[in-house]
């Protein structure tokens, strides 16, 4: 009797500690571990922030990885970041870039479980990230100075306080769960006054994916008839005499680009074809857990119906979904490919005229830029009952473009920010914004943000912007997408900060199907630059222009200046003659000729440094009264 008393109390003892609430500290609190939350975490560490990452997966890097699309889009030349820190990896993993050439539809192609080594790699090399995985939030509360979290793991629960939350959830889950006010579905024309967009708003999104990942077999491998299976549904995915009628205007391809498209370094193939493929559409966003995992296994279904078509009119019948690629039961990646989320009403609102053209807005958000892009906008909408009436916008032609700060910061709640696709931005926008490299970016700039947060205790919308650019520069980051200077170049800072000045503008253009923007920096000066320089420099201070554009005179009037504005400032010693100016540059400066944009650039930065003098707000305007 008293061994089973002692064996009851035991028992007792351990259900009463096992049910014991443990509380933990951290500074900045991911929830998910998403293509932009493994980066927010690992940006957040880096600049000395204790930082806790919630996944409910097994995986990290979520579409890049746990979703399939192991195919990068977009930013080939814009190797901001962590976003390049990533593909340097990648080709480290496989020797070459020319090896992740392996299919046509991107050129960085690799297998999902090679992403997930390695963002696991990185979070483990940096000892301020803890991570859940399993993890789900079951409760989350605003505190005066923080949030109080309740979460459940495997084999246990706890609560976690955190002084900054940053949601990285694939749908924008935890913003709504806060009370962050969104918007989903397509604005009204009037909205934002985007002319591409639809008359009237509506609740459609794009078409989510279930991906699927194919290897050749040698031998038949042709799976059961799958349920409501309709070959007439996927007639027009390829080159066919039986394609009669598209609902939306599409290049039909010959049916081996349907393997060629996604082929990976090992061989294998991804299929993520949107071309009447495995495209699914439904708005899961707003469903409950139940009901999105019954929309979620529709769409497996119309994956797998598109399966059966390729084995069986196309006869690619020794290709089938490849086994063990994901930690699945049915082989399927761990999650669908979402193309569309919740989308937050922040500070500021990107919209694809800021895009079009940043410099003629009200709101010059560009200065304001945390991250860049370079696709174009491109909607997945083929699927909806009604695509024949909806907007074409499938690759609408604009210029490579920054992402605002502002668009990551909630216009109601701090010490909440916001990453993933669910940032502030129109749905027209969110078509170019969506893509990996630029979530990777915002990831980045999140987890800057919070750890800047952190330290000097207030909320993100109180950061100076400046200050998060500067800390991204420092990084290897973007603020705007020069395509003629990379970040190796020893002057990339210095024509980013005067480009984010908006003293010397960039220029926009679309070469094919390459949206692109270009600094010039050895183009001479021109009177239209240097007056339009001179509208933004008059909005702090009265300056008078310079008596030419020759090397002499803007030196002369660059001094000038430097007393004006900087009276208890030293002067540089480069400033003392052609000869010293020469030295500084690195090359013989001929005093009659005009000079350059990027020379005029690198004495700006030096002379006046307006990037670090002149504030800016979150939209973008100078604050005069500092």
């Amino acid at each position: 009797m008293n061994r089973i008393l002692n064996l009851f109390l035991i028992i007792v003892l351990i259900s009463f500690c096992s049910c014991e609430k443990v509380e933990l500290e951290t500074d900045v609190l991911v929830i998910g571990g998403s293509t932009s939350g493994v980066v927010a975490a690992l940006s957040s560490a880096r600049q000395g922030a204790k930082t806790t990452i919630l996944e409910e997966g097994p995986w990290l890097g979520g579409m890049l990885t746990a979703a399939g699309v192991s195919a990068v889009d977009g930013n080939t030349k814009l190797p901001s970041g962590i976003w390049g820190e990533f593909r340097d990896s990648l080709i480290q993993r496989y020797g070459s870039k020319e090896a992740l050439q392996s299919g046509w539809v991107s050129n960085y192609l690799f297998e999902p479980s090679v992403g997930n080594q390695i963002f696991q790699n990185m979070v483990k090399n940096e000892p301020l990230i803890i991570p859940y995985f399993g993890a789900r939030v079951i409760h989350i509360e605003k505190r005066d100075k923080g949030w109080k979290i309740e979460v459940s793991a495997p084999k246990k629960k706890f609560t976690l306080n955190a002084k900054i939350v940053i949601d990285a959830t694939e749908l924008g889950d935890i913003a709504a769960q806060v009370g962050v006010p969104y918007d989903l579905g397509m604005d009204s024309r009037d909205t934002y006054m985007e002319a591409i967009a639809p008359e009237k708003e509506n609740n459609v999104i794009q078409d989510l994916t279930y991906v699927m990942i194919l290897e050749d077999y040698g031998r038949d491998m042709t799976i059961d008839e799958p349920e409501g299976y309709d070959p007439v549904l996927f007639y027009c995915s390829s080159q066919s005499d039986r394609c009669q009628k598209q609902p939306m205007s599409r290049t039909l391809w010959p049916k081996d680009s349907l393997l060629s498209y996604g082929r990976l370094p090992n061989g294998k193939v991804m299929i993520n074809w949107p071309i009447n493929g495995n495209d699914y559409y439904v708005n899961a966003v707003e469903q409950t857990k139940e009901e999105r995992t019954k929309s979620f296994e529709k769409a497996k279904l119309k994956s797998l119906q598109f399966l059966y078509y390729l084995q069986t009119e196309l006869d690619f019948n020794t290709f089938s979904l490849s086994k063990g690629v994901f930690p699945t039961s049915d082989d399927f990646p761990l999650i669908p490919y979402h193309r569309e989320s919740r989308r937050i009403r922040g500070h500021t609102t990107l919209t694809v005229n800021h895009i079009a053209q940043p410099y003629e807005q009200l709101q010059p958000l560009y200065k304001t830029g945390i991250a860049v892009g370079d696709y174009p906008v491109d909607h997945h909408h083929a699927c909806h009952p009604d695509a024949a009436q909806l907007p074409e916008l499938h690759f609408y032609p604009v210029p490579s473009y920054s992402i605002p700060m502002g668009c990551l910061i909630p216009e109601n709640i701090d010490n909440f920010i916001v990453a993933e696709k669910s940032i502030s931005v129109t749905n027209i926008a969110n078509g170019t914004t969506r893509l990996q490299p630029v979530v990777l970016q915002i990831g980045q700039a999140a987890g800057v943000m919070a750890a800047l947060s952190i330290q000097e205790d207030i909320s993100p919308a109180k950061l100076k912007v400046r200050k998060v650019q500067s800390q991204l520069l420092e990084t290897g980051g973007y603020l705007l997408p020069y395509l003629d200077v990379p970040k190796d170049h020893p002057r990339f800072k210095i024509y980013q900060r005067i480009g984010a000045t908006g003293i010397l503008k960039g220029t926009g253009m679309n070469v094919g199907w390459e949206n692109q923007t270009w600094f010039f920096p050895d183009k001479q000066l021109s009177q239209s630059d240097l007056d339009h320089a001179l509208s933004v420099m008059l909005a702090f201070d009265n300056i008078s222009p310079p008596a030419s554009l020759r090397n002499r005179d803007i030196l002369i009037w660059l001094i000038q200046l430097h007393f004006t504005i900087s009276p208890n400032k030293p002067e540089p010693y480069w400033t003392k003659n052609i000869k010293s100016l020469s030295k500084f540059l690195g090359f013989d400066v001929e005093p009659m000729e005009n000079i350059s944009r990027g020379n005029f650039a690198v004495l700006l930065d030096a002379m006046i440094d307006p990037f670090n003098s002149q504030p800016i707000d979150l939209y973008g305007k100078y604050i005069l009264d500092n």
